[in-house]
């Protein structure tokens, strides 16, 4: 670990512009693999303003309580002398107890003047708490209820909102029922987009999906609640706008769809994106398969984002960017 950093050092920057790297080995150099039942899997996201020998002292932190590294995700831009970092580690919770590794991160934080740290034991940290806001279209929301369900993502569903009724025997009322979360409908209207409402009912989530939720929140809506929200939309803009989009991109002959994901800000659906996914049809989709392609695609994006979140590998980079790390 130690000669990796010093080859990836600063002086080397002609040789390594936007110096990327997927480390795969422990702080021995040799591939971890678990040697107790009792160890516990660890995730650490480090970003930092770019010096010499973050990575060796990274590596030292875990190594010194007797942690084994199963990768290292690392990028440093040519241009902003910053330092990203995503590690995974297993470790033995009687030798390294929580607050102690929160401490020990903390401190490395400090030391190298850390923007963001973030330390997650997925299998005894508390599951994200989210809400989903949703408006007619349901496949997004359907999808992520089933995941939620089949324990795909680590969160927990406070509420499902929506500015469609949906009847008491409909399919997603009956799986909101049968799993106690609520649903809040709250119809909109251009002069009332019910914000103080949604603020009431979602003020003590992680983060918020937009599950196709036709509705444009506010700058103040976004100032007031001040944690990440995700977003899901096609890719048939800008060319296709208005009404029916799926039906002016068939009529027109395209042949890739796709959707996009991406943080929400207050420009329109000009957030950071976090992931992107295409798909091809061809003269032989109909309309109906060429909207089952379209939804299906979104419905992946999304759930692909959401996972993405929950294990730590986001971070915002420059203005509208970010990088993301790839399992």
């Amino acid at each position: 670990m130690n000669f990796l950093r010093r080859v990836i050092s600063p002086s080397s920057r002609s040789q390594f512009p936007n110096r990327s790297f997927k480390i795969r080995q422990n702080h021995y150099g040799s591939i971890a693999q678990p040697t107790s039942s009792s160890l516990v899997h660890g995730i650490h996201q480090f970003h930092c303003p770019d010096v010499v020998g973050i990575l060796a002292k990274l590596s030292d932190c875990i190594a010194s309580r007797e942690g084994n590294i199963l990768s290292a995700d690392i990028f440093v831009p040519d241009d902003n002398h910053v330092f990203y970092s995503r590690s995974e580690f297993l470790f033995d919770p009687a030798k390294w107890p929580r607050e102690q590794m929160d401490a020990d991160f903390s401190n490395l934080a400090k030391k190298f003047n850390a923007m963001k740290s973030v330390v997650r034991v997925p299998d005894s940290d508390p599951k994200y708490k989210i809400s989903i806001l949703a408006s007619k279209q349901e496949h997004c929301l359907v999808d992520l209820l089933h995941g939620w369900q089949d324990g795909r993502f680590p969160i927990h569903i406070t509420s499902v909102i929506s500015n469609h009724e949906r009847g008491p025997n409909t399919h997603v009322i009956r799986f909101l029922e049968r799993h106690g979360i609520p649903y809040y409908y709250l119809p909109t209207t251009k002069e009332n987009k019910r914000e103080e409402e949604i603020l009431d009912i979602v003020g003590d989530t992680d983060f918020l999906v937009l599950a196709r939720y036709m509705q444009v929140l506010s700058g103040d809506f976004l100032k007031s609640y001040k944690k990440d929200i995700i977003n899901i939309h096609h890719g048939l803009l800008p060319s296709f706008k208005g009404s029916n989009p799926s039906k002016q991109a068939f009529d027109a002959g395209v042949k890739l769809i796709g959707a996009t994901t991406h943080f929400v800000s207050e420009e329109l659906d000009s957030g950071p994106i976090i992931e992107q996914l295409v798909e091809r049809v061809s003269h032989r989709d109909n309309l109906r398969t060429f909207i089952q392609k379209s939804e299906d695609v979104e419905k992946r994006c999304l759930a692909k984002a959401i996972k993405s979140y929950c294990e730590l590998r986001i971070f915002p980079y420059e203005a509208n960017k970010t990088v993301v790390f790839r399992s």
